[in-house]
């Protein structure tokens, strides 16, 4: 028996190999389309690693779907926006610790060093203060600043209208803002 559009859920969860080849010629134009589109500045190993991870993980996660064929597209699309944001968030660890590096070891100056972990901490404090926002407002603010997306862009991805992503932002950046007062208040 070959995997179709009716039965490829039931033979993904029982581990049969042709529901994943299903799947990969499936769904591969969405998942390399969501990935390219959060990593669009990142090499094409970066991208290509996502789209394996976001494979994997379907296949290892298969008995965690619950629902209809037609669910399906949106479960594998909200996997892979994850697993790039994932993937882009690693690699700006990894470029600013090599930038960190390079910098350390061409600044001598300890006044250069201080300014720079003062501003590492400032950006730590920030990424803690956003990471307490809830869920979506999180993601919001990580593709808005982080992955430098539009509010339309955001909006379409969401599955929101561009108003709600705007007075998302515009909250979250007075709760952010009260939150620093507030502490700097307690310091």
């Amino acid at each position: 028996m070959k995997s179709s559009p009716t039965n490829f859920i039931i033979r993904l969860k029982k581990k049969k190999e042709d529901a994943l080849v299903y799947i990969i010629d499936a769904y591969m134009p969405l998942v390399k389309t969501i990935a390219k589109k959060i990593l669009h500045n990142r090499n094409r190993l970066d991208i290509d690693e996502c789209i394996n991870d976001v494979f994997l993980t379907v296949w290892q996660n298969a008995y965690q779907f619950k629902g209809e064929p037609e669910d399906f597209k949106k479960w594998i699309g909200m996997i892979t926006k994850y697993k790039a944001i994932d993937r882009y968030r690693q690699a700006e660890k990894r470029n600013a610790r090599e930038q960190t590096d390079e910098s350390l070891l061409q600044k001598g100056s300890s006044l250069e060093t201080d300014t720079l972990v003062l501003q590492r901490e400032e950006k730590n404090e920030l990424l803690t203060a956003i990471s307490q926002l809830e869920d979506l407002d999180r993601d919001i603010f990580m593709m808005k600043y982080y992955l430098d997306l539009t509010n339309k862009e955001i909006a379409d991805q969401l599955n929101l209208s561009k108003a709600a992503v705007d007075n998302r932002l515009y909250r979250g950046k007075k709760k952010l803002a009260s939150n620093v007062k507030l502490k700097e208040r307690l310091v």
